[in-house]
């Protein structure tokens, strides 16, 4: 036992979650945007992104076969955790996943939270989420610690330049991938000003551009949702596909989704078709990179990550020049306080 803590004894994924049918689109957006001033308008567009899907985000599926991989992988290698998953928007919710692992007699989990890069929405409100949910659960809820960011862990840069190789490797023989366009979920300069998220993602794309034989490349945003005079990260994937064409013709490109860890309703909607049918209509030959998923390196990586802080081990593997990132986040990390309407307005 350490730091009078008590030793490790589950692991908890967790991720953002997602509707599973029709019915469940508009309470999961609700859940998603309440307090947030996002325009009703654009909560109706987004909701008819999910019905053009038959109102099911493949995100909690991708979480599931993301589930079975981690147990295999921690059967294989001796890891003696049993595997939780929990969501911010949808079932399963945290407070009910902590629940469960109270009544199953845990006390202490690690924790992975299924986005690579720092930032207010992709860290900080997740713990503050899970205490919230701990609050609810009572005494003895289950401490939850996460594992570090693995944006530049080895293991995590292979499966992406792999993904980014094959991806140029399926342009028609007589295209040549000469570009290559890493994206990423946009969210507001305030937000981005406090966090290391766009330096995180530029040595990520550096390495995984090297490592796949680019040159080249250029890191873009997606999926922006706020009001239109909030500034948000730039630019936008369709809008510089559009720019950078018209200044020198694009011979062929591959998307990089490098800031999702797998192909849910961002990647599906904003790549796969509004960006696909954009380069259609230009004539570029198009390759989108697959995701991480279930890629074994991947899997590997996580439980890579366990295992060392199991063994609070200094041996941490990263590459570049950031080196490993911290542990235990800082008091003030990721700091984000946006204003927010009241619940009601709106309504």
């Amino acid at each position: 036992m350490r730091d009078n803590l008590p030793p490790y004894d589950s692991f908890l994924l967790v991720s953002f979650g997602g509707p599973e049918g029709p019915d469940d689109v508009m309470p999961y957006l609700e859940n998603v945007l309440r307090g947030k001033r996002v325009p009703r308008e654009r909560m109706l567009e987004v909701a008819q992104h999910y019905q053009s899907f038959g109102g099911v985000s493949p995100i909690n599926e991708q979480n599931r076969q993301l589930m079975a991989a981690i147990q295999s992988e921690f059967r294989q290698h001796d890891v003696d955790l049993p595997v939780y998953w929990g969501n911010r928007n949808w079932k399963p919710y945290f407070a009910e996943t902590l629940q469960q692992m109270k009544d199953d007699g845990c006390r202490r989990a690690i924790a992975f939270f299924t986005s690579m890069f720092s930032c207010y929405s992709g860290c900080r409100q997740y713990r503050e989420n899970i205490a919230e949910a701990q609050a609810q659960v009572g005494p003895d809820a289950p401490i939850v610690e996460k594992v570090r960011m693995g944006f530049n862990h080895p293991h995590f840069i292979d499966t992406l330049a792999d993904s980014v190789q094959q991806a140029a490797k399926s342009l028609a023989s007589e295209h040549v991938a000469d570009t290559l366009m890493f994206t990423a979920h946009s969210i507001p300069n305030s937000m981005a000003d406090n966090c290391d998220y766009v330096l995180q993602l530029n040595e990520t794309c550096r390495l995984v551009a090297e490592a796949a034989g680019f040159e080249t490349w250029e890191l873009v945003f997606q999926s922006r949702s706020g009001p239109p005079q909030q500034p948000w990260l730039e630019p936008d994937v369709c809008d510089r596909i559009e720019q950078k064409h018209s200044e020198s013709p694009i011979g062929g490109l591959v998307l990089m989704p490098v800031g999702f860890v797998s192909d849910h309703m961002e990647v599906l909607y904003d790549l796969d078709d509004e960006a696909a049918t954009l380069c259609k209509k230009l004539g570029i030959p198009l390759a989108r990179a697959a995701t991480p998923g279930t890629a074994p390196k991947f899997v590997q990586m996580i439980r890579e990550l366990v295992q060392e802080r199991i063994a609070n081990s200094d041996q941490r593997s990263a590459v570049g020049t950031l080196g490993p990132w911290h542990d235990v986040c800082p008091q003030d990390c990721c700091l984000y306080t946006p204003a927010r309407r009241p619940a009601s307005a709106g309504r």
